[in-house]
């Protein structure tokens, strides 16, 4: 029998309670996977007390990982460095699988996917019946399609990978620059609607409790990965070149809508704005994207536009 994992499941964990991340594990052993179908990998980056001791109940599952404090890259990256399973997913430690999952894993099993990308939820427990979309290939569906570019929200053939790996130092962003390029390698995706993973945003997390410093290392953050992504694209085939440029120009709206309601300030939008130009990703290109993305297009090409944005945007309070 082969005794290789079909699963590594990589969590990630930083100053998260014990008994969250215990949950996080037994969402995982509580799935039809045999124990040696599964392999879970617990890294901890450098958490300021180790949650080990607290954790007996789950040791016999996982492999544990205590790494001086580099950033969730650098975890993610140590994950990838441990993982032996055919497939792999990211679970962030504060979060769980639902049993929707289980119908991830028939398509794995199934249709010999590259990677299979499923919905969030809310919710422990959500609709049992779902659609599935595909195989098609990730240059297509990042042509075509707008993805959800957190890594947590598909799950992946590990020889796809090659070198790709995180970017050490982003802590903000590190999914968007990621998920594009693993889409690149994979030639047969499958997308469905089972909402297999149970996101709950902690009272104390730091998306919820934002900084300024925080908002603004977000923001630098954000501008890394799309002038990333902007230079990869004179490396690229056409076609790959222009999925990427579907998707540097989605995060490049997304990160002037972030400007525009975090700062509040004209005069740091539109020195960001004179940034994206000598990159040449200002003005945003005409492409056969989104309406909201069209309109938002035309908004930005003038002083009036971007005027009628500056005070209207931050009265919404929705920030992406």
């Amino acid at each position: 029998m082969d005794k290789t994992p079909l699963i590594s499941f990589i969590i990630p964990a930083y100053n998260i309670p014990a008994g969250m991340i215990c949950e996080c594990i037994e969402s995982i052993t509580m799935l039809t996977l045999r124990p040696f179908e599964r392999e879970i990998i617990v890294v901890d980056d450098g958490s300021d007390h180790s949650p080990i001791q607290e954790m007996s109940k789950v040791l016999d599952d996982i492999i544990y990982i205590r790494q001086q404090n580099c950033g969730v890259s650098a975890a993610r990256n140590m994950g990838l460095r441990m993982a032996t399973g055919q497939f792999i997913q990211f679970v962030d430690a504060d979060d769980t699988l639902t049993p929707a999952y289980e119908h991830v894993v028939d398509l794995l099993r199934f249709e010999r996917a590259d990677m299979v990308m499923f919905d969030f939820t809310h919710k422990q427990h959500d609709k049992v019946n779902y659609s599935d979309e595909g195989p098609t290939s990730g240059t297509d569906l990042l042509r075509k399609r707008n993805i959800h570019g957190s890594v947590c929200g598909f799950v992946f053939n590990a020889n796809i990978l090659g070198s790709l790996r995180f970017t050490p130092g982003i802590a903000y962003g590190e999914d968007e620059e990621f998920t594009p390029q693993l889409l690149l390698r994979a030639e047969k995706v499958y997308t469905t609607t089972a909402k297999a993973y149970y996101y709950r945003q902690r009272p104390l997390s730091a998306v919820s409790t934002p900084t300024v410093r925080k908002k603004l290392k977000r923001l630098h953050d954000t501008l890394d990965v799309i002038q990333n992504l902007h230079r990869l694209e004179d490396t690229l085939p056409l076609a790959e070149r222009m999925a990427i440029r579907r998707r540097t120009a989605q995060l490049t709206m997304d990160y002037i809508y972030n400007v525009i309601v975090i700062t509040r300030n004209r005069h740091y939008l539109d020195k960001q704005l004179e940034t994206l130009r000598k990159e040449g990703l200002f003005p945003l290109p005409d492409l056969k994207c989104t309406t909201k993305y069209n309109w938002f297009r035309r908004m930005t090409n003038t002083k009036a536009g971007l005027t009628i944005l500056m005070r209207t945007l931050p009265l919404l309070k929705r920030e992406r």
